[in-house]
């Protein structure tokens, strides 16, 4: 069954985001963050269409992968802490102005669901969903679990109906066979006509089959293919021969 189908209109659905558009008023790059981050600069200027399914964005710390996925978060309306759109908690607000220089353009006819998971802020995130008790749903004990147990009940409760999931670094709380676990959720979650946009380190979640592949760096933002990433290519080296990086740091 195509999930894009809808059967009342009988035409098909798009996905949640179709692109991020510059706001009119979007200021061009400079010096100041995140002005002076050449990914950041490149959407402002050209913007950024979103395929179906997952996308994955990958890069070295301080290329901008984090602000662009946190920028389209709050530009769709998710909570900046992490949550639904509901979501209204805060404890110090740290994040960037870029959402106020985006414009989303929907999909028609698209589910408007959304959930933003950060993996710095889910502590407080816990605390607010044990504070604020949905109606109707059970209680998770989220603080009464492990970091990996309790990102895996999360996406077991919250990452259910197909909308769009925008995730920064999610693999930081995961082993390597949970990790293999949010590969299954993220691609159940595409099946059925969801949107992903994932912000990570790990070559084991973008190597899920069928996602599209944006890494950062200096040049900006470009598409890519797994085994071309200078993130695979680093993890293989290290694998092969761990002394050939380790070994200065005990000499």
């Amino acid at each position: 069954m195509d999930p894009f189908w809808d059967p009342r209109s009988r035409r098909r659905r798009q996905q949640p985001v179709v692109a991020v558009h510059p706001a009119d008023d979007a200021p061009a790059a400079g010096r100041t963050w995140p002005l002076s981050i050449p990914a950041v600069a490149q959407v402002l200027r050209e913007g950024l269409d979103l395929d179906p399914g997952v996308t994955f964005v990958v890069g070295e710390n301080g290329s901008g992968k984090s602000t662009l996925v946190e920028g389209v978060a709050i530009a769709y309306g998710l909570s900046p802490e992490g949550g639904s759109r509901q979501a209204r908690h805060s404890t110090r607000p740290t994040e960037s102005p870029l959402s106020d220089w985006l414009r989303i353009q929907r999909g028609v006819g698209a589910n408007r669901w959304g959930f933003f998971l950060r993996a710095e802020t889910m502590h407080s995130f816990y605390t607010y969903l044990e504070e604020n008790p949905s109606l109707g749903r059970p209680d998770i004990p989220f603080h009464e679990m492990s970091h990996g147990e309790s990102f895996l009940a999360l996406l077991g409760d919250r990452f259910q109906d197909p909308g769009f999931y925008c995730l920064d670094e999610p693999e930081a709380a995961l082993s390597f066979s949970s990790t293999l676990s949010l590969i299954a959720v993220l691609r159940r979650i595409a099946e059925e006509g969801g949107q992903v946009l994932c912000a990570t380190h790990s070559p084991v979640l973008a190597a899920l089959p069928g996602a599209k592949i944006l890494e950062v760096g200096e040049w900006g933002l470009r598409p890519a293919f797994w085994e071309d990433l200078e993130l695979v290519r680093h993890w293989r080296s290290f694998l092969d021969e761990p002394g050939r990086y380790t070994r200065h740091l005990l000499d």
